[in-house]
């Protein structure tokens, strides 16, 4: 059964349409609406964006003449649709995502207790976290929570051959081994269309280990608290990835009863063109069902972060984390880290940029919208929906 499923089966609260990514999609426009709260949202900011107005200038004649009439018949008057919105939307910002001690937080997306807070943050390839949610990351280890990053896969088939070879050519110049000819030659055998040697993958996967290191130690992240997990599901050797089994399940499993964490955070890009996203969140969800009788499950709160192709439509947005420019150099500076990442084109398709450019702008963007919608002006914000 989908996990997701299996979470509502387990009477989880999911977040309503939260895989449909019909961001433009204006039900109210067809015909009558059931106004929930986050259709309520989600029907303002649109309206906002067709008249171009912040939400709190927004008038009884821009919700009649845009089809919003029955709106305003079922939950108005508009001005306190205008204020309920405009609050609402103020609740998901802020700049503490782990809570804030003995801050009062009954309009704060996080709670305050407990904390410091266990962390576990996981990120489906070595970059995935940094790149997602890598102000976000940042910002709790440096508000002291107990925080753990756990790399699902090794990420070893995305490496180039001669990324191989220069680290092993540095190697050979420092004097440390000299095994340069022979990984080129097995690389020179290497036939089209066949499973990568061995040998290489590992070389491959021991580089994207070294830059992750690389990256959390940028930001002071215990290496104690860096996990690589291999997944046995991604390793086949080729782009094709295998089947998700009890295996994979059962190595997050260990590392969350290890941890015990109260937030987890986990990728919700879950149409990349290569499914390992939507695998690795699955096999997470499905370890969280197997835990969820645990005690500790009962504080333990997931949240699902974006940033790789797609971003969160801001009417499912539960907790918007703002960055400041120094915040947001120090993200580029950790994405940077993941040397063999940078430079290359991630995949076939019309937008031939990094990873990193488009999540900045993604960021920068959103902090923009926030912006002509009434909130505070800030450099970037990162979304995130909270699953339960």
């Amino acid at each position: 059964m989908n996990p997701f499923a299996l979470l509502l089966q387990n009477h989880k609260e999911i977040p309503e349409g939260l895989l449909d990514d019909s961001a433009d999609q204006a039900p109210w426009l067809e015909g009558d609406c059931e106004w929930t709260p986050k259709l309520i949202r989600k029907a303002v900011v649109w309206l906002c964006g067709r008249v171009g107005k912040p939400i709190l200038k927004l008038t009884y004649k821009d919700y009649a003449d845009n089809s919003l009439g029955d709106l305003v018949a079922q939950k108005g008057p508009y001005d306190q649709i205008n204020i309920d919105v405009f609050n609402d939307l103020q609740h998901t910002i802020t700049g503490w995502p782990g809570g804030k001690k003995g801050a009062d937080d009954s309009t704060r997306p996080v709670s305050s207790a407990p904390y410091p807070k266990r962390v576990v943050i996981f990120s489906p390839h070595p970059d995935d976290d940094v790149i997602s949610m890598g102000g976000t990351f940042i910002r709790l280890v440096q508000q002291g929570h107990d925080v753990h990053v756990a790399y699902q896969t090794s990420g070893d088939v995305a490496v180039h051959d001669d990324v191989v070879l220069e680290h092993l050519e540095a190697a050979r110049e420092m004097g440390f081994a000299d095994r340069y000819d022979e990984i080129k030659a097995l690389i020179d055998s290497k036939k089209p269309g066949e499973s990568e040697p061995r040998e290489l993958l590992d070389l491959k996967a021991a580089i994207r280990r070294s830059e992750a290191r690389a990256a959390t130690r940028s930001f002071g992240l215990p290496q104690s608290h860096v996990h690589f997990l291999n997944l046995p599901f991604y390793e086949t050797g080729g782009i094709k990835k295998g089947e998700r089994t009890r295996k994979d399940t059962d190595i997050i499993i260990s590392l969350l009863e290890e941890i015990k964490p109260h937030q987890i955070y986990l990728a919700g890009d879950l149409a990349d063109p290569h499914g390992t996203h939507r695998i690795c969140t699955e096999a997470a969800l499905d370890a969280i069902n197997c835990l969820d009788g645990e005690d500790w499950m009962k504080e333990c709160h997931v949240w699902l972060y974006r940033g790789a192709w797609l971003d969160w439509d801001i009417a499912k947005v539960d907790m918007a984390v703002p960055l400041s420019p120094d915040e947001m150099l120090k993200k580029r500076h950790a994405i940077y880290r993941h040397r063999s990442q940078k430079d290359i084109v991630p995949f076939p398709g019309d937008d031939n940029r990094e990873f990193w450019q488009r999540a900045e702008e993604r960021t920068q963007n959103t902090a923009r919208l926030y912006d002509e919608l009434g909130m505070a002006e800030y450099q970037a914000i990162e979304l995130f929906v909270r699953l339960f």
